[in-house]
């Protein structure tokens, strides 16, 4: 086991398709965290993901997964990650306990005990062919098959996408106790943003392959702030000053990214906490600066 002291390190990446390039993303996910990887459908968090699981080659950049190298030492990374997709990636004619077998064979640490205390937990048959799963059932068959091979580092591509929120619930509760870990730790990529705002330590933001913002998220939520005011008082701010504004028929609401220079500067407008889900959407409309 090397040390490392972050479990993910993701270095000017490039990878350019036509029509869309992932442009020159960085960010870390510190060892023993989980980071919340967050934007619009199409923003290229699946394309980032892609990339530093090795399954598209990217253009330049460096990627590391638990100190290692995601392409020379892609093996060894592997064996020590568990990966979960929005789509069950595994034939609607195995059964869980089929599943099991094949696993046997990828992962030196595969453990069935283990994998057999989730199918329970998770009131999953063993006999029963995929085909028959609803999505939250394979979502769970995922997270047992991506937890039972001694994982330190989970990938979540859009993981509770499509599933009721007392599925959701009970999944975040297992990522919670894989973190209780301190060797543990998750990047997980969703476009739900509540849930990231549940658990999550740090967040990264990506809009159109373009890096917006990354760190921790109680820094990210205490620094950004809805600043509102009547429509003559929002004629006067500086548009360098905010994100982007939405107009209503009564004034403006507006997304500022440093609260406290903002509270002074603007001391007679009303500043109230905001949201990761309304961070997003003003940043979305950072190009149109005003929307209404």
């Amino acid at each position: 086991m090397n040390d490392y002291e972050n479990a993910v390190e993701i270095k000017d990446v490039t990878k350019k398709y036509d029509g869309f390039t992932l442009d020159n993303i960085s960010f870390n996910v510190p060892k023993g965290s989980i980071m919340g990887f967050i934007g619009q459908n199409g923003a290229g968090k699946t394309t980032t993901i892609h990339a530093l699981l090795n399954i598209i080659p990217i253009n330049s950049g460096e990627i590391r997964l638990l100190g290692l190298d995601h392409i020379g030492d892609e093996i060894e990374a592997k064996q020590r990650m568990g990966v979960v997709f929005d789509e069950c990636p595994f034939h609607d004619l195995f059964t869980a306990d089929q599943l099991a077998r094949v696993f046997r064979g990828l992962y030196e640490n595969w453990n069935y005990e283990t994998f057999s205390q989730y199918l329970d937990r998770f009131q999953l048959p063993r006999k029963k062919k995929l085909g028959k799963f609803s999505k939250g059932m394979k979502m769970k068959l995922q997270i047992a098959c991506a937890l039972s091979h001694g994982a330190e580092l989970l990938v979540m591509d859009e993981a509770t996408t499509g599933l009721d929120p007392v599925v959701r619930s009970e999944i975040l509760d297992i990522f919670l106790e894989f973190l209780q870990d301190e060797g543990h730790s998750i990047l997980m990529s969703s476009h739900i943003t509540s849930d990231l705002e549940k658990i999550a330590d740090s967040v990264t933001f990506i809009d159109k392959g373009k890096m917006l913002i990354t760190g921790y998220k109680d820094d990210i939520l205490m620094n950004h702030a809805l600043m509102k005011c009547p429509k003559a008082d929002y004629a006067a701010i500086d548009k360098n000053d905010f994100v982007s504004a939405r107009l209503t028929d009564f004034g403006a609401e507006v997304m500022v990214s440093d609260r406290a220079f903002a509270e002074k500067k603007y001391s007679g407008a009303m500043f109230d906490p905001t949201t990761l889900e309304e961070i997003m959407v003003y940043y979305v409309n950072r190009a149109k600066k005003e929307w209404s």
